[in-house]
């Protein structure tokens, strides 16, 4: 009788992986911005707001909201608010730290990062498309040195979705991600390298720690604004962000519908 043969790590993995993809998606990982963002799905999913202090580390003003929806379980987060300024913690510190703890704490089967963003007028993109990333990459760290000056970009693809594409007829663009509402000209040129249609200051982040802890990511984002507009950006955020939000909120409950039931593979 002939010894079994051994298979490699990466064989080992790839088999996981494969077991994975057919699995049906039971939970899912909302993780969001901004409370106007995240309310009205809240709101639609009838989650519950989490008391359990001791799920986060304590002091943290991170706020989770759970349920079951359809067959899915939902676990919606959001950074909370500034303890002394009282806004939104948006930004890509907020958005890795607590993508790393939910995950952690949750164990979602996907992740699914929703948001309002600018796009690109130059792109085709117009106040209140909703767009899902195909690939996601930073603008805004600059380390000029070889090999790093990559690591800085950190472009990578998000998780396929050539069927939700298809049957939701969304739009698709690249997205790119930095820390400051305003484009400046060194962003500017960094973002078209990216070849980006949308920019936003999370989507990256939230990438990268899903891809750290090998949970696939897909990313839906609604147009409060056009960059290269005639507008300032950040007069017209406020003026868009209540009706893009509603946008935003039909189309991740279109997402969570088409999702309910099927296995990654099936995206």
């Amino acid at each position: 009788m002939s010894p079994p043969e051994e298979i490699s790590d990466e064989e080992a993995m790839a088999a996981v992986d494969e077991v994975i993809a057919l699995k049906p998606i039971s939970t899912v990982l909302i993780v969001i911005a901004m409370q106007t963002e995240a309310l009205p799905l809240v709101n639609k999913f009838q989650l519950e707001e989490d008391t359990d202090a001791c799920l986060f580390p304590q002091k943290v003003p991170w706020v989770r909201y759970h349920g079951t929806y359809k067959d899915l379980h939902i676990d919606l987060v959001w950074p909370g608010k500034d303890p002394v300024l009282g806004v939104d913690n948006v930004g890509t510190i907020s958005a890795s730290l607590v993508t790393y703890a939910s995950i952690q704490a949750f164990k979602p089967d996907l992740v699914i990062n929703a948001g309002t963003a600018g796009g690109f007028k130059a792109k085709g993109a117009c106040v209140g498309d909703v767009y899902v990333a195909s690939d996601v990459a930073f603008h805004d760290r600059r380390i000029p040195i070889p090999v790093f000056d990559i690591y800085g970009i950190g472009a990578r693809r998000t998780c396929p979705t050539p069927n939700l594409l298809k049957e939701l007829n969304l739009k698709v663009g690249k997205l790119s991600t930095g820390d400051s509402l305003d484009m400046s000209l060194q962003d500017e040129t960094s973002i078209l390298a990216n070849d980006a249609t949308i920019k936003d200051m999370e989507g990256a982040a939230v990438a990268y720690v899903a891809e750290l802890l090998s949970v696939p990511a897909i990313f839906i984002k609604a147009m409060t604004d056009i960059v290269d507009g005639e507008k300032p950006t950040a007069e017209e955020f406020l003026e868009n962000l209540v009706m893009v939000t509603a946008a935003l909120d039909q189309a991740v409950t279109q997402v969570i519908d088409f999702i309910t039931g099927k296995c990654l593979s099936s995206l």
